[in-house]
């Protein structure tokens, strides 16, 4: 488990093809690796990923055809920089939210302009995901944990501090780039509890206004 707090911006260093899969190796990253030892978690742009073995100042990890098709990892080119963080200990402080490394689809940042001292930025994210972002609650981008501001069908926002702009690779995006999404657990945990034995879900427009979560229909 991640808490979606970005430890450091490493490198992609090297990128070798293995068949289907790939190996990675990232560097400049010796405060990720310390004390760590192989086999550990790291979450590369919120991907979690082994580091099978460790350089002097990053490790490698193997990242396998599945994890390829569905995260942004294979967009990645040596000598771009990524977001890591390694995985949660039970006496680290949970500052994020609870973030599990496995991406749930790929969205794209279709704009973004300064706010004050902080960016808004805009994203897209897939329909089967829209679902699960809600106003006010949280998301992971590109391992980054961060609040939804506001949505609007596929369409949600979000703020960034001039803090996360600086220490995250959000700082370098532009219009059109790709990004990882992990939607919360929480969300996911909850449509499955209330699914009918039919598999349909329960969460419908008028269950929600029955919960005062919604006004019911025909009303502003």
């Amino acid at each position: 488990m991640f808490t979606g707090l970005i430890r450091a911006v490493g490198t992609l260093a090297e990128c070798e093809a293995r068949g289907g899969d790939v190996r990675l190796r990232i560097g400049h990253a010796p405060d990720i690796i310390a004390g760590l030892v192989p086999g550990a978690s790291i979450a590369v742009n919120g991907a979690c990923l082994t580091a099978t073995s460790y350089t002097a100042d990053g490790f490698w990890a193997d990242v396998s055809r599945e994890t390829l098709d569905c995260t942004t990892l294979g967009d990645l080119k040596p000598g771009d920089p990524v977001n890591l963080e390694p995985a949660l200990r039970p006496i680290d402080p949970l500052g994020g939210h609870l973030v599990s490394g496995h991406v749930d689809g790929i969205g794209w940042l279709v704009d973004q302009h300064p706010d004050g001292r902080s960016w808004r930025l805009r994203f897209e994210a897939p329909a089967e995901l829209a679902r699960y972002i809600a106003a006010k609650g949280s998301i992971c981008i590109d391992g980054i944990s961060l609040t939804v501001n506001t949505v609007a069908g596929q369409h949600f926002e979000t703020n960034i501090i001039p803090h996360t702009r600086e220490r995250t690779t959000l700082g370098q995006y532009q219009p059109g780039q790709r990004v990882n999404l992990e939607v919360d657990l929480l969300a996911r945990y909850l449509e499955r509890l209330m699914q009918n034995p039919s598999g349909e879900s329960r969460i419908t427009e008028s269950w929600l206004a029955q919960q005062g979560f919604a006004s019911p229909a025909g009303e502003g």
